[in-house]
This record gives structure tokens, C-alpha cells and sequence, in this order.
């Protein structure tokens, strides 16, 4: 989802409390704090030698150890009312992706996408996801995108490709 469009979310549903699900069934307790708001620019080289570059918008969520037990949830309009104050400061990229920035006891610390978002009741849940590291230099380095072969062939073909005379790694 990009900056924008979350923002767009956030306006249209100013009445409602904001919750975050990290995992399927498991939310971000209520203690919630959002922290810190990065805007990143990254300026990569993938494994076949490809350059990219882009702009990411991270927001910090961490629960409050003081604050256990606390039921009620942040308010979309608080959360708008620090996110706008945050981009007084430092402009947003409202292109960018957005993305959450959180972890717990029992969940590493991740950057999760929005996945997707559903109203339930007087709730806005915005639903967060993993998404896994993928090779983006696949066809270049002929990695196949469905690994279907026997381990033996696959290590084969990655064994050439990470060679000192190969394309890519």
C-alpha cells in the first residue's frame, strides 16, 4: 500500500479505533505507541549486478510496558494527528510504500506490509503481513521461479551462477 493511500484510509475512517494484526488472529495490543516514522531511500545492486532505487515509509509500533492491560485503542484521528505533525517536519514521499515496523515477545522484530484492511464494528483493522526476500535478478542469473528439479540439479545451477565468471552473486 502506498503513503497515500493509507492516509486516504485513515480520512475516511476518522471515527473508528485503529488496530494493527501482525499474524493471523494476533494484534498489537492496545499499549501501542507509534514511535518513530522513517523515510527511507534505498539505493540498491541486486545479485545480477542491477542497480534500483526507492523510497519506503517505515512507522515504528511498540507496546508500552506501562500500559499493559490497557483496552482501549488509538484513535484514527490521534494517529492522523501524529502522522501529520511528522510530515510538517520531514515531507512524506506519498508514493512510497508504507510499512509497519514491530515486534514483541514472541515475534521478531519485522517490517510487514499492509495486506489489506477491514472495518469491524468501530474498528479500523489494518491487516500486516511478511513478505519473504525473493531474488529479483531470477531470469538474468536462471533461477527458476518454480524450483521443481532435483536438489542436485538446483545446486548445480546456482554453483555456475555464483561462479567468479558468473552474472550474477
Amino acid at each position: 500500500m502506498k503513503t497515500k493511500e493509507f492516509f486516504n484510509l485513515l480520512e475516511t475512517y476518522k471515527d473508528k479505533s485503529l488496530l494493527f494484526q501482525y499474524a493471523p488472529d494476533l494484534l498489537v495490543g492496545a499499549n501501542y505507541h507509534i514511535t518513530e516514522v522513517k523515510h527511507i531511500s534505498v539505493d540498491s545492486v541486486d545479485c545480477g549486478a542491477q542497480t534500483d532505487t526507492w523510497k519506503e515509509t517505515i512507522i515504528q509500533l511498540w507496546e508500552s510496558p506501562l500500559e499493559k492491560g490497557k483496552i482501549e485503542y488509538m484513535s484514527v484521528v490521534k494517529a492522523l494527528g501524529i502522522l501529520n505533525k511528522v510530515g510538517k517536519m520531514k515531507s512524506y514521499d506519498l508514493e512510497s510504500e508504507v510499512k509497519f515496523e514491530y515486534s514483541n515477545k514472541t515475534f521478531h522484530t519485522a517490517q510487514l506490509f499492509v495486506n489489506d484492511f477491514e472495518i469491524q464494528g468501530n474498528n479500523l483493522l489494518v491487516k500486516l503481513v511478511i513478505e519473504k526476500t525473493d531474488c529479483k535478478a531470477k531470469e538474468l542469473c536462471g533461477v527458476p521461479e518454480k524450483v521443481v528439479e532435483l536438489a542436485e540439479k538446483v545446486v548445480e545451477k546456482v554453483e555456475s551462477c555464483c561462479s567468479p565468471t558468473g552474472n550474477c552473486c
